[in-house]
């Protein structure tokens, strides 16, 4: 058997475990899911992106040998 003719259907038979997995494993308990508490999410308006500047003095050969 060569691994290489059948890597299609081991992938694809991987992706069907995984999903049935995820399917499995994500049923939401009612109860538990109403006394999650409800966020409010308030994005304020971008109107100008922020530019940063970053200045500073270059070290002298001195200056580097120290560090």
């Amino acid at each position: 058997m060569n691994i290489a003719k059948n890597m299609e259907a081991i992938f694809v038979a991987a992706i069907v475990v995984a999903s049935a997995t995820t399917f499995a494993t994500a049923a939401v308990n009612e109860p538990a899911a109403a006394s999650v508490p409800v966020v409010a999410v308030a994005k304020a308006e971008a109107t100008v992106m922020p530019t940063v500047t970053v200045t500073a003095k270059r070290l002298t050969a001195a200056e580097k040998a120290a560090l």
